[in-house]
């Protein structure tokens, strides 16, 4: 048996909705740990954002880049690797494949994994956990799929090193993710360690916070640039105004933490030096940027400005204590986003029926010349707010399926007033 830190009975087979799952073509391909050959990786994101994450990836010279349902996946050496790491606002999490092939049962999972060289990746010192994921997969339990992966992976450094790594499920060193398909399997070692969209910034937050790599990509679909006014006139934990001021001040998402590569034997630390130095010649220098954020909940104000304070940010943006309802425009034009509550954060339908029609009357008066944008899993709103959205892009803000509408307000226009009689 294997030995564990923490909970020995934790499958740790949640069903994550970011599986990476790759695209026809890409089948029976070997891993290629070699510092020579390129690296097959898969980067998770939420759902709704695979094209724009593919497209930051090409940006750092990724190659083969494939969208799927969940993530991209593609190709690159390890420098590939640690700038999708350090400069991806989108991703969740940089997977590197180690194996892949065909399985009928669990016995096939375990002799799949014991053939790899676990040793040669990460040192037996550093504890692990294995997540398993499935898609129409015929196994009867994840749970003891997880099991026979992870002893198989034990056994291995016993026979390498004569000791076993321990095993945490909850903060380990090293993750390895095993994904499954009706009859193929994919074993991934995480780059990343913790999430992705856990930047080391948000220190404080309200109830349901927006998750940064969801907001990251909502201000990319607005069409946002650096200079160009922006406000969030529900910034709850301020989670919008963080990203924008990052994204002003050319501050890579990743700069202030740490990776799971760096725990890895294959960790070239000096590539990874250059490329963060290069990250960090390129920030600027902090202040005021047109970001502007207010809320009607005091309390949702002053984490806002914790968190901003925390993260050095505090001089770019400008945060106030108003509702929206008497929100004044900071400009004659620019772009409005916001999450708004929702039946799942309010719980009163009732409630929303009467706010929606006010916050629209606000954008008709007072925000000719601004474009506005709302993440919502309440499909009522534009028609209660009696505003025509000329986009409605399906994203997934976690488990619960959403729309972000774009409304653009221009003067007179998007009325539904009723025809006189």
């Amino acid at each position: 048996m294997a030995l564990y830190k923490n909970n020995p009975r934790d499958p740790n087979n949640s069903r994550d909705q970011q599986s990476p799952r790759e695209p026809q073509g890409q089948q029976n391909r070997p891993a290629q740990p070699s510092r020579q050959a390129p690296n097959r990786y898969f980067a998770t994101c939420p759902r709704g954002l695979e094209q724009l994450l593919a497209d930051e990836l090409k940006q750092i010279s990724a190659k083969v880049v494939n969208v799927t349902d969940g993530g991209v996946s593609f190709d690159g050496d390890w420098s590939v690797c640690y700038a999708a790491n350090l400069h991806s606002r989108i991703a969740t999490r940089i997977l590197w494949q180690v194996g892949r092939g065909k399985y009928l049962n669990e016995e096939d999972l375990f002799n799949a994994a014991y053939k790899m060289n676990w040793p040669q990746w990460f040192d037996v010192k550093h504890d692990f956990m294995v997540k398993v994921t499935g898609v129409k997969c015929p196994l009867k339990s994840l749970e003891f799929a997880t099991l026979k992966i992870k002893d198989a992976v034990c056994d291995k450094f016993r026979l390498a090193v004569g000791s076993r790594p321990y095993i945490d499920t909850k903060t380990p060193s090293v993750r390895i993710h095993a994904y499954l398909t009706t009859d193929e399997y994919q074993y991934y070692v995480d780059t990343s360690g913790a999430a992705l969209y856990q930047r080391g910034n948000r220190g404080a937050s309200i109830e349901a916070p927006l998750r940064e790599n969801l907001a990251a990509g909502i201000l990319k679909l607005t069409g946002w640039q650096a200079g160009q006014p922006l406000l969030d006139p529900m910034c709850g934990s301020g989670t919008f105004l963080l990203e924008a001021a990052m994204v002003a001040l050319d501050m890579a998402p990743g700069i202030k933490r740490e990776f799971g590569f760096e725990k890895l034997k294959t960790f070239e630390s000096d590539t990874w030096k250059k490329i963060k130095n290069q990250a960090l010649s390129k920030v600027k220098k902090v202040s005021f940027q047109k970001i502007y954020g207010s809320d009607m909940d005091l309390r949702a104000v002053r984490v806002t400005k914790q968190n901003l304070e925390a993260a050095g940010l505090l001089e770019a943006v400008q945060v106030s204590h108003v509702d929206m309802l008497n929100v004044i425009p900071p400009a004659d034009h620019g772009v409005l986003v916001a999450n708004p509550p929702y039946g799942v954060r309010i719980g009163e339908d009732e409630a929303l029926t009467l706010l929606y029609p006010k916050m629209g009357e606000t954008l008709k008066h007072k925000f000719a010349g601004w474009n506005t944008y709302f993440l919502t899993n309440d499909l009522r709103m534009p028609k209660l707010m009696r505003l025509s959205p000329s986009k409605k892009t399906p994203l997934f803000n976690g488990p619960l399926e959403c729309r972000l509408f774009e409304i653009k307000m221009v003067a007179g226009s998007n009325r539904k007033d009723k025809p006189e009689a």
